[in-house]
């Protein structure tokens, strides 16, 4: 007879399978180390179903490690685990911050090192979860591979498209310019006149580029260019733009005795003409550039327009309750989402959510997220349903690479009942009246991610008088420091723990200028949004 826990490991490893497949998908198509380790903590925490993890990275050829996310550990711990060299094996431990550890060695040398903190059910680890461990470490590994593949790709892609440009702007320029459409007549025209000034027999302009080969124009038009290979007296000048070497060469200086070597100012002449050249070819390009900077100034400025309608310019007056929100974008327009507004049953509904990634992308995704959440709201669905609901429409709308962290509250303000479901995104922290802090982890995984009908756990308590409540997106706990260092999750709760006394409004300009003066001149790097509520 097959052994129980045999055949329930089975099972279990059997329904994990695909969704390794699609976790596998959106950590491969990361852009950045820190987007694949955060994509890859949604993902573990979400199957897994841990209270906390955290994830260190140690690059080749570096000393110190660093934090891509989750609690501190001491550095004589990490660098203890590094050293017994465990290699994918997994340590379990009642250490008070982690109850599980891992490293993993990769192919370029350097190491990611994994703590596992305890389980929601509050159950120790097994070996299925031994194992479970191991395939996630596994696609972190393949996951981090396929980044370095992907930023090689990218590169060349760039490389590509940037020469791509700069042939085409060749046809798009106006007639303003149109003496810059005319490339090929100006570098023979140069090339004649170095000849001719120069006193040279014949001249040679060669243009190389890895991605379009080489282009070479000579003067008398109809030579060889081989022949100037074989020259006894001959001066050449280099320079470099986007990637393309211009080579000017003249040869054989005519006068009355024959040929004679060229002197300092046929050099300087030569070097003139050279530049006047690469001029031309510049001004080309910044033409084509400024252009392309105009259209997407115009395309962000629609975008934030839009944005700018979404987010909520005031917050609605609730007796007994006192609310302010905050929304700073890093870009011109952001993937953070805040919202509140009344239903039509009399109940508040308070709505935080942050799309991967900035810009245009994401703002769309968050206009999707609004009107499928603006359609949905008023059919007194249970929120696991909704969320479910909305969790299908973005999945289909959105690229594999893109999902939403999202977090919502229904409240009854007579009775201060409060109906929340949170998607994978930062847990939500409630001050109680004793000054006590509590959380609201994570019900589901994250919008977008799958679309295997996964459960979305709803969570109910009663908002007492005298609590506060923080709706926050993670632009703030990882705000950073000229030394990339992060404000972080701990900083964040002990402020919320320790100011208690100010309205709404000054609890939040308060929260803003405690992350400002954490990250001073350092640029900010992430949306910023929060919504605070409180109970009086």
């Amino acid at each position: 007879m097959v052994d129980k826990n045999y055949h329930d490991l089975v099972v279990k490893l059997s329904l994990q399978v695909e969704s390794f497949q699609e976790g596998f998908g959106i950590l491969a198509k990361s852009s950045s180390l820190r987007e694949l380790a955060q994509n890859f903590n949604h993902i573990l925490r979400g199957s897994l179903l841990v209270i906390d993890s955290s994830l260190y990275f140690l690059n080749k050829g570096n000393k110190e490690w660093k934090k891509l996310y989750g609690k501190e550990i001491d550095t004589e711990e990490i660098n203890e685990f590094h050293n017994q060299k465990l290699n994918f094996d997994i340590v379990f431990t009642d250490h008070k911050n982690y109850k599980a550890a891992v490293s993993i060695p990769l192919l370029n040398g350097s190491h990611f090192l994994l703590f596992l903190g305890a389980k929601l059910d509050k159950s120790k680890y097994n070996d299925t979860d031994r194992i479970l461990i191991q395939i996630f470490t596994q696609l972190l590994d393949n996951s981090y591979q396929a980044l370095i593949n992907n930023q090689k790709e990218k590169n060349l892609v760039f490389e590509l498209n940037n020469r791509v440009l700069q042939l085409n702007s060749l046809i798009d320029t106006g007639i303003e310019i149109s003496k810059l459409q005319e490339l090929e007549n100006l570098f023979n025209l140069a090339l004649e006149r170095a000849v001719t000034i120069t006193d040279a027999s014949f001249g040679l302009l060669c243009i190389e580029s890895n991605v379009s080969g080489k282009q070479v124009f000579v003067f008398p038009e109809g030579l060889n260019s081989g022949a100037i290979d074989d020259v006894e007296y001959s001066i050449s000048t280099e320079l470099l733009y986007q990637e393309r070497k211009y080579t000017f060469r003249l040869a054989n200086k005519e006068s009355r005795n024959g040929y004679v070597d060229f002197d300092q100012t046929d050099r300087m002449l030569l070097d003139a003409f050279a530049r006047q050249v690469l001029a031309a070819v510049e001004n080309q390009h910044l033409h084509k550039e400024a252009i392309e900077k105009e259209n997407i100034k115009r395309e962000l400025s629609v975008a934030a327009e839009i944005q700018d309608r979404i987010i909520p310019k005031t917050l609605p007056i609730i007796e007994g309750y006192e609310l302010a929100g905050t929304n700073l974008s890093s870009k011109e327009v952001g993937g953070d989402y805040y919202d509140c507004k009344h239903l039509n049953d009399g109940r508040i509904a308070l709505i935080i959510a942050d799309v991967a990634g900035k810009g245009v992308p994401a703002s769309l995704l968050v206009s999707t997220l609004n009107a499928t959440l603006n359609a949905y709201l008023e059919m007194d669905i249970p929120l696991p349903d909704l969320a479910k609901k909305i969790n299908t429409v973005v999945y289909k709308s959105s690229p594999s690479d893109k999902f939403i962290t999202f977090f919502i509250a229904l409240l009854t303000p007579k009775t201060g009942e409060l109906d929340m479901v949170n998607a994978g995104h930062n847990p939500i922290l409630i001050r109680k009246k004793n000054g006590e802090l509590d959380k609201v982890e994570a019900g589901g995984v994250a919008f977008g991610m799958f679309d295997m009908g996964l459960p979305f756990e709803g969570q109910k308590r009663i908002f007492e008088k005298g609590e506060r409540i923080l709706l926050y997106t993670d632009g703030i706990p990882e705000a950073m420091n000229e030394n990339e260092e992060e404000y972080s999750d701990e900083r964040l709760e002990k402020f919320m723990t320790d100011r208690f006394s100010e309205s709404a409004e000054e609890f939040m300009s308060a929260l803003i200028s405690d992350v400002k003066s954490f990250t001073k001149e350092t640029p900010q790097s992430d949306d910023i949004t929060a919504l605070f509520i409180e109970r009086k």
